[in-house]
């Protein structure tokens, strides 16, 4: 197959195989899964055509329930029918669900994985909604990358057809749904072939047709419907098989090796990691570092949880294995195991494998990051005599001590440029990094990887840009923490003492937009900050985008200005040809006119030299604050709670913050008042 490499997110790449084989979408969009159904949407209305020759009719309801309704009554009518949901959205479908599943309709369903809300309301991702959706009778196939998103999304399709067989396919909201990369695309034309087409016809001519009546849906009574329920054994017992032939055609079109459970790691290994989604990356690069240093270690990712197959769970363990962690992103309260721990449990010991000792672990609720120092502590878990089951990676748990500690590491990926670009919401930053990662991906060749990490403020929050690049393609779906190149487009941040530097690696470049001289910038880093970039080599800059954006024309935007600093300083492309494409993509705005056009390529040349090197004083490796007395007044619970859980969310250090923190706030009640001591303060004039 020829390579297509195109630069896109999870979101688009499901959409994009979702779109090939669907005839009516119903739609009701909700984040993080709203851009799936934007683009089948968008895509119909400029006439794309799917593999029947047709554009896809997008029928948006008013509620996620009647998009559900939709689906059902348009499958029963012989349409092939998508949909596209996540977290409560999903929750209000599963009524319905209950009826397609049960009556073997094949039902797509993508699914960008959310929280669903409990005690706290998160938008961010885990898999608590579709942990929820296991008892509907759908198959759920899992991806862990953009990638991985749109082969599988194909494979649910395919099965779905073929199999008769509803489907969900799911990923991780944000880290995957969001996630950027340079992938290949699949061509419609080989897909066509994939088509079980006597399949299909069988179903077109068991719809509801008023030239050819049936009955169906009934109701029954306690004599026959348990024999009813366990008669479609037979459908689930088959389709696990089905969904490897077609992996199996996917890897033969594509090269790669998909297979219901695929196992990573050394072929003797004694210690594994289950798992799913998007962790499967980071737990890849884990067991690549610590088989590189003796261990014998190995993981296995699940991309068939239903119907569970015990015959190819059980094949794709090593004889050699002895013991078991299994990672689940979601936390079923009241239970003795996460739904993967238990399913893990039961399938060894049908297997005939009950020697394993198999523990569970909680990992990653609401987006929480995943990195491998985490891993690292699990698998060192596994090689104690007594490994804790139960366990939670990524928090400290001084309530009820289920957390296993740990130390976060850097892996090395030699020839890996990464960078970390902190902005403001709705200030063009992520949008300029979507482009920088087209240019890096399209113009420079490079696998490239871009993440944006969001606050729930949206425009006017903190955004977080993680962006990588290099010769070989990238597994690491946890955030930079350590970048070569750091840019802070809001001098906010510089003020309120945010914790910037610390991402920037020795030798390294640190970039200030601020209209500050070397006298006011260094008045207003803190001892901190001076401290390690002295210490560590940091290569200092301002620019000054702000004023320089304003005399061009362009008022607030200095995206423009920043990203060709970015590309001038970051020189992960020769900056002359970084810089003459952004000219050329400057282009487009040709239709609100050419003088801003002229003004895009002005602040293109101004930012590409308008930077400052500051030379950084020795007397900064000792820099000392002054000490600051600052007292908050009021209610004492509610200064308790603003010095203990506002104040360091505020400073971005709420990854920090022990469970003991929230005792009082387990119910999800807080203080009032609380907003009179958030100082924002983000505005630069």
């Amino acid at each position: 197959m020829k390579k297509n490499y195109v630069v896109m997110d999870g979101n688009t790449a499901a959409a994009y195989s979702a779109y090939a084989f669907t005839e009516v979408a119903a739609i009701y969009p909700i984040t993080p899964s709203s851009p799936m159904a934007e683009k089948v949407d968008e895509w119909s209305a400029k006439g794309k055509k799917n593999l029947f020759g047709s554009t896809v009719d997008v029928i948006q309801m008013q509620s996620e329930a009647g998009a559900a309704g939709t689906c059902h009554g348009s499958l029963q009518a012989g349409a092939l029918t998508t949909t596209f949901t996540s977290s409560q959205g999903l929750m209000l479908m599963i009524p319905a669900m209950y009826a397609m599943g049960g009556q073997f309709l094949p039902s797509v369903m993508h699914i960008a994985s959310r929280v669903v809300t409990s005690n706290h309301h998160s938008i961010f991702g885990d898999h608590t909604d579709f942990m929820t959706c296991r008892m509907t009778g759908y198959a759920m196939l899992m991806s862990s990358c953009p990638q991985e998103a749109m082969d599988l999304a194909a494979v649910a399709h395919l099965s779905a057809i073929s199999g008769r067989y509803a489907f969900m396919h799911c990923f991780d909201g944000f880290r995957t749904s969001h996630e950027m990369q340079r992938i290949e695309a699949l061509d419609y034309e080989d897909l066509r072939g994939l088509v079980d087409q006597e399949a299909l016809q069988a179903f077109r001519h068991q719809s509801l047709n008023p030239e050819h009546p049936t009955n169906r849906g009934n109701n029954v009574n306690p004599d026959v419907y348990f024999q009813c329920k366990e008669g479609a054994n037979v459908k689930a017992n088959a389709l696990p098989d089905t969904v490897q032939h077609y992996m199996d055609e996917i890897n033969k079109l594509t090269g790669r090796d998909y297979k219901l459970f695929n196992y990573y790691g050394a072929p003797d290994a004694e210690e594994v990691i289950v798992v799913m989604c998007s962790a499967s990356e980071t737990v890849k690069e884990t067991v690549d570092y610590l088989n590189a240093q003796g261990r014998k270690v190995g993981m296995v990712q699940i991309h068939l949880f239903r119907p569970f197959s015990v015959k190819h769970f059980a094949a794709a363990i090593p004889a050699t294995c002895k013991r078991i962690a299994v990672l689940d992103r979601n936390k079923e309260t009241g239970s003795v195991g996460e739904p993967v721990y238990l399913d893990v449990v039961t399938a060894l010991n049908q297997a005939g494998r009950g020697d394993i000792r198999v523990v569970g672990g909680r990992y990653g609720l609401s987006s929480k990051d995943t990195t491998p120092g985490q891993i690292i502590a699990v698998y060192d878990n596994l090689k104690q005599e007594t490994p804790k089951n139960n366990f939670t990676i990524g928090i400290n748990d001084d309530v009820t001590y289920t957390s296993l500690d740990y130390k976060e590491i850097e892996l090395a990926h030699p020839g890996q440029i990464s960078c970390k670009l902190w902005g403001l919401g709705g200030d063009g930053t992520v949008g300029a990094n979507k482009n920088a990662i087209s240019t890096i991906g399209f113009v420079g060749g490079k696998y490239a990887q871009a993440y944006f990490s969001y606050d729930t403020m949206k425009s006017g929050g903190l955004t977080q840009s993680h962006l990588r690049f290099g010769d070989k393609p990238i597994k690491s779906s946890y955030y930079i923490n350590k970048a070569d190149f750091v840019a802070c487009h809001n001098p906010s941040y510089i003020t309120k003492h945010f914790p910037i530097v610390r991402d920037v690696k020795p030798g390294g470049v640190f970039l200030i937009n601020c209209q500050w001289d070397e006298k006011e910038l260094s008045e207003k880093l803190n001892a901190e900050t001076k401290r390690y970039i002295a210490k560590n080599n940091i290569q200092l800059y301002t620019v000054n985008a702000i004023d320089i954006a304003a005399k061009i024309g362009l008022g607030k935007r200095t995206n423009t200005v920043l990203q060709s600093a970015f590309f001038s300083l970051a020189k992960v492309l020769p900056a002359e040809e970084a810089i003459g494409y952004m000219k050329e993509k400057a282009q487009k705005f040709m239709k609100k006119g050419i003088e801003i056009v002229k003004m895009n390529e002005a602040a293109i040349d101004a930012g590409a030299s308008a930077y400052v090197k500051i030379d950084v004083p020795a007397s900064w490796a000792d820099a000392e604050d002054a000490p600051k007395a600052v007292t908050e007044h009021g209610p004492a619970k509610l200064v308790k709670m603003v010095d203990s859980i506002m104040k360091p969310v505020g400073n971005m250090d709420g990854d920090r913050l022990p469970v003991s923190a929230f005792s009082e706030h387990v119910d999800g009640t807080f203080e009032q008042g609380a907003s009179a001591y958030e100082k924002r303060g983000v505005a630069v004039m």
